[in-house]
C-alpha cells in the first residue's frame, strides 16, 4: 500500500544541490522496525547499485535503522544485507535483559520505591528493563566514523535523529551533517548539531519508563516519538524535496474497520497496544495527510499567479504494510522469555486476536523474518511507486495518485 503526493509545501532550508534531495524518514515501532529493512531490501534490489539517500532522518526503532545506514560505507545492497543480517541475528536478550531475576529485581525496586513514597535513598528506577545489551549491539554497526567517512565522500549529506527532552519537553533533532546544514528552533522542536554516536540512537528509543533514559552533555532524553508530531519535519528542514518514508501501520479498509472485533472490558495488553500505536504509528499517517493538503491548496492556485515567498515543488511517498504487522506476531507468543511470557499473559495478551503489544517486543527471528520478507515483497510490489521518486528531479514527475 502506498501514498503519494506532488505538490509544493514551504521549504525549511537554503537550495539542495541537484539531485542531493531526496530523503529516507524512518518512524519507531519497535520488532516492527525490521519491516522498514524488509522494503529497502526491495528497493535496493530493484535500484541498482548507485542508490543512495543523502539525507535520512530516524525516531525510536527507526533511527537505529536510520544511524546503521548512514554508517555503512558500502552500497545500498550490501549496507541493507548487512543490516538485515544483524536484525536476523538480534534477539529479546541482545535488545533489554529480560530475565527472570532480572525482571523480579526491576520489579521489587519499582515496588519498594512506590510503597515508601519515594523516601529511599539509594534506590534508582531508571527504567523496567536494562538496554546495555542494545548499546553493545548497535556498537558494532553505528559509528560516528562511519557517518563521517560518507559526508566526506558525498554519499550522504545529512543524518537527523530525533529524541525527546525530559527537562524541557521539546523533541530534539541531532543533526550530523555537511557544513551549512541548518537547524531549526520551533515551538516544541529544535536541531542541534552535532557528531551522532550511539548514545543518540540509544535516547532516540529509550521508551519512557519500559527503558532508561540516556545522558547526553547535562541532559536526559526518551524516546523521540513521544512528542514528535511532525516527523517529516526534520527532512523537509534539511532540504529535501523528494521524501520517501515507510510506515508500519497497516491501512484498515472500511469492512475492517467495521467487523473489528469488540467485546467486554479491555485487557491492559490491549489498552498498552492502543497506546503504543498512538506513540508510534499515528504520527507520520497525521502528518502527511496535512502536507497532502497543503500540496493540494496549493494546487489549486491560478497557475499565472506567483507562489508565495519560499515554497518549492515537494514529492512524498508512504510505504505502507499490505498486512498487519501484529497479526504477523500470532502464533509467536512462545518465542518470548519464560518471564515476559508470563507477564504478557497477566496482561491479557495471550486472549487477545490482535497482537499488538507483542509484536513490539518479538525481536527474535522467526517474527523478523516474516517482516523482513514481507517488506520485500511490498517494495517489490510498489516498485512503479518508488521509481518515479528516486529518479533525477528533473525527469519525469508522476501524478498525484493513491495506492490501493
Amino acid at each position: 500500500m502506498s501514498d503519494i503526493s506532488t505538490g509544493r509545501v514551504c521549504p525549511e532550508s537554503g537550495e539542495p544541490p541537484a539531485n542531493d534531495d531526496l530523503a529516507l524518514v524512518l518512524s519507531g515501532g519497535g520488532a516492527r522496525a525490521a519491516y522498514q529493512v524488509g522494503v529497502l531490501a526491495g528497493i535496493a534490489e530493484r535500484a541498482g547499485p548507485d542508490a543512495r539517500f543523502p539525507i535520512i532522518t530516524g525516531v525510536s526503532a527507526g533511527a537505529i535503522n536510520a544511524a546503521a545506514l548512514a554508517s555503512s560505507q558500502g552500497s545500498l545492497v550490501s549496507t541493507v544485507r548487512l543490516l538485515a543480517d544483524a536484525w536476523l541475528d538480534m534477539s529479546i536478550g541482545s535488545v533489554f535483559n529480560a530475565g527472570t531475576m532480572d525482571l523480579i529485581r526491576s520489579i521489587l525496586r519499582w515496588t519498594y520505591l512506590m510503597a515508601s513514597g519515594g523516601k529511599t535513598p539509594g534506590i534508582n528506577v531508571r527504567g523496567l528493563f536494562d538496554t546495555e545489551p542494545l548499546r553493545k549491539t548497535l556498537s558494532g554497526f553505528v559509528t560516528t566514523a562511519g557517518i563521517e567517512a560518507n559526508l566526506a565522500a558525498g554519499r550522504l549529506r545529512a543524518l537527523g535523529l530525533s529524541a525527546t527532552n525530559y527537562g524541557t519537553g521539546q523533541t530534539v533533532t541531532f543533526v550530523h551533517g555537511a557544513a551549512g546544514e541548518p537547524t531549526w528552533a520551533r515551538s516544541g522542536r529544535v536541531a542541534v548539531r552535532t557528531p551522532i554516536s550511539v548514545d543518540h540512537a540509544l535516547a532516540s528509543c529509550a521508551l519512557p519508563i519500559v527503558f532508561p533514559s540516556i545522558r547526553i552533555g547535562e541532559q536526559h532524553y526518551g524516546d523521540g516519538s513521544i512528542r514528535q508530531t511532525a516527523p517529516l519535519a526534520p527532512a523537509i528542514h534539511l532540504g529535501a524535496r523528494r521524501l520517501i518514508t515507510i510506515a508500519i501501520r497497516y491501512r484498515r479498509n472500511f469492512d475492517e474497520e467495521v467487523d473489528a472485533p469488540t467485546g467486554g472490558y479491555p485487557p491492559p495488553a490491549q489498552i498498552l497496544g492502543n497506546m503504543l500505536n498512538a506513540i508510534f504509528l499515528d504520527a507520520v499517517s497525521s502528518d502527511a495527510e496535512r502536507l497532502e493538503r497543503v500540496n493540494r491548496s496549493l494546487q489549486l492556485l491560478p497557475p499565472a499567479q506567483p507562489h508565495p515567498e519560499g515554497l518549492r515543488p515537494l514529492k512524498l511517498l508512504v510505504l505502507r504494510p499490505s498486512r498487519d504487522l501484529g497479526e504477523l506476531a500470532t502464533g509467536l507468543d512462545t518465542e518470548l522469555p519464560g518471564a515476559l511470557r508470563f507477564v504478557m499473559r497477566g496482561l491479557g495478551a495471550r486472549s487477545m486476536p490482535n497482537k499488538d503489544l507483542l509484536s513490539y517486543l518479538l525481536f527474535e527471528r522467526p517474527y523478523i523474518e516474516r517482516l523482513i520478507e514481507l517488506g520485500r515483497d511490498d517494495a517489490l510490489e510498489q516498485w512503479d511507486y518508488i521509481a518515479p521518486v528516486l529518479e533525477d528531479p528533473e525527469q519525469r514527475q508522476p501524478e498525484m495518485s493513491r495506492g490501493s
